[in-house]
């Protein structure tokens, strides 16, 4: 089995797999053993044990892979036979399963203080090269053999690993941070939104405070769209069953599809995808060349099965609206309209404060349709437009869909985490299948190109992803609660409810807390809701007009007359500004 180029630090992970698996085994001898890749931070193992075991076992095998490590053992590769590898593990089960799936020649195994694995390698030279203080087990969880649930259920040991102490504990201190920012634990504690099992996993309950987000955002997206040439739609969210047929999600998809619904003796399906509902309202009229493109919008809610096990907060559900369009235009227009779909997208995300971004280009992969000088032309188009904007990319071989090649644009966040978010893909199946035409200026009825693009993927998944980048200190102009008015006393409620009653007047989303508890606890607890702006009034404020402003950044006080306040608000709303 010829070995897999991999970087140091993977093959350092691939190596502390083994030494792990050898721990395992001599804990707990008997144990059968699966496979154990190496992964983004580390590596895992999957283990059939006799009886359960639990978190506490951990620091036992770490204690024992360190043993392990400092003996110095060789890692030493033989190839073998296939009846060689058989016999080698007669007692594995797993790996004698994987061994049919090999040919002769081809299967190769290491050996490192007596413990023998299948594997094509490479490995390290010495199990020293392995830092002892530079893997830390992390968790144990459940795997299906092969992914498939209905093969035995196996106990997954997983790991971080790295080539020194110093990235290790860079990447604990980031998890930390990962962890304070979660969407899930913030959701609850800022009341944004909530999921509720009883009811139906994946599906997202937005709050009023999620709520209000939810439609600031919503209202600048189309703001955004009709200053870019957009029109938005609306369209249902069932349709029947010839629509997939014909739009192929029946026979690629339909896995992804809940179950269809009995309507007047049809199928119904909820929708997966927006697109095919475009295309209808596309062909509800004869189209010429003079009307295109068609730059047409829709923020659509479809709904797509997911397993209870991949569901993740706001970023894996089952219900999500979409940020969608779809581009139809002519050959001729296909470079400028992808150029502007690019730029568009860029405009935003630098708006909500994103600076790093990169681009991948997914090309052709083996299985595709349509002809190939399109693939050609729009391959072309989506490169110029990277190069053009000045984008750093990668090419992703083969990564584009069966029906076009794509541009996904993944975007950097406050920790240094990438997310995955715009796509803009070229689709060369739609209009074959739905016989979409225009006609041009020669008088020939033609195919148009048809290109799906999503800018910030789903409201669901950015919403998720912003409320780790920003920690839910979100931009005012987003913000549920933008300013709290905190009397020191009692005895100037009446102008605290003033001075809000006068910033809602200007559309300033506030409110004054005349709860009874202490003044300090009031501003701890405006701080700890990421309120941008808290308004302390007392008698000086009430005698002069004034607020004392605290900011939630933790700068210091400044007193302001309340027109001076409200200017600086209304132009940090009216330039979408990122500073307080």
């Amino acid at each position: 089995m010829a070995s897999q180029p991999q970087s140091p630090v993977e093959t350092i992970r691939h190596s502390a797999a083994h030494v792990m698996a050898e721990a395992v085994t001599r804990i707990w001898p008997g144990t059968k053993v699966a496979i154990g890749p190496a992964i983004d931070d580390g590596f895992y193992y999957d283990f059939q044990f006799a009886s359960p075991i639990k978190d506490d076992d951990l620091p036992a095998i770490e204690k024992e892979m360190r043993r392990i490590i400092q003996g110095g053992a060789e890692f030493k590769r033989r190839e073998v036979s296939k009846a060689e590898a058989r016999t080698a593990f007669a007692a594995e089960p797993f790996k004698l399963e994987l061994i049919e799936g090999l040919e002769d020649g081809s299967i190769s195994l290491y050996e490192q203080d007596g413990f023998v694995d299948l594997c094509r390698g490479p490995h390290v030279a010495n199990t020293r090269e392995i830092r002892p203080d530079a893997f830390k087990l992390r968790s144990i969880a459940g795997a299906y053999w092969r992914g498939d649930e209905k093969r035995p259920m196996l106990t997954r040991i997983y790991a971080y690993c790295f080539s020194s102490k110093a990235d290790l504990e860079a990447h604990l201190k980031l998890l930390e941070e990962a962890e304070k920012r979660d969407n899930r634990r913030l959701g609850k504690e800022l009341d944004l939104f909530s999921t509720h099992e009883e009811a139906g996993p994946g599906l997202i309950y937005w709050h009023p405070k999620g709520g209000r987000f939810r439609v600031e955002l919503e209202k600048w997206w189309r703001e955004e769209h009709y200053a870019n040439g957009y029109e938005i739609l609306f369209t249902p969210h069932i349709g029947k069953s010839w629509l997939w047929e014909t739009s192929g999600h029946l026979g690629f998809y339909k896995g992804n599809m809940y179950s269809p619904m009995k309507i007047d003796e049809d199928d119904y399906y909820a929708k997966p995808m927006n697109c095919p509902f475009h295309i209808m309202i596309y062909k509800s009229d004869t189209r010429s060349y003079r009307d295109l493109p068609l730059r047409w919008a829709e923020l659509g809610t479809v709904y797509r099965y997911e397993r209870s096990g991949v569901l993740h907060g706001l970023m894996r559900v089952r219900g999500f609206t979409q940020d969608d369009a779809h581009i139809i235009c002519t050959p001729e227009q296909i470079e400028d309209e992808i150029l502007e779909v690019l730029r568009f997208s860029l405009s935003m995300w630098k708006t909500l404060g994103f600076k790093d971004i990169k681009a991948y280009l997914a090309t052709k992969p083996a299985e595709s349709v349509g002809e190939p000088s399109r693939w050609d032309q729009a391959l072309e188009s989506l490169r110029k437009a990277i190069v053009k904007e000045g984008l750093p990319y990668e090419v992703d071989e083969g990564g584009g869909a069966f029906y076009g090649p794509k541009i996904d644009l993944k975007v950097k966040d406050a920790i240094g985490r990438e997310w995955q978010m715009t796509t803009i893909q070229f689709d060369f199946n739609m209009s074959e299948r739905f016989q979409m035409e225009y006609v041009d200026a020669d008088g020939q009825h033609k195919r148009p190109y048809m290109v799906h693009r999503a800018l910030l993927g789903s409201i669901e998944r950015f919403f998720g992803v912003y409320i780790e980048h920003t920690g839910g200190a979100f931009p005012v102009w987003l913000m549920p609660e933008q300013a709290v008015i905190i009397p020191v006393a009692s005895t100037f409620d009446d102008y605290a409810k003033k001075v809000v009653a006068d910033l809602k007047r200007q559309g300033i989303r506030a409110r004054a807390d005349l709860s009874d508890a202490r003044m300090n606890a009031k501003i701890r607890t405006a701080q700890g809701q990421k309120t941008p702006y808290m308004l302390v009034v007392g008698q000086k404020e009430q005698d002069e007009g004034t607020v004392a402003v605290r900011f939630r950044d933790g700068r210091d006080q400044s007193t302001m007359s309340l027109a001076d306040f409200l200017a600086r608000v209304l132009a940090r709303i009216a330039e979408k500004s990122l500073d307080l």
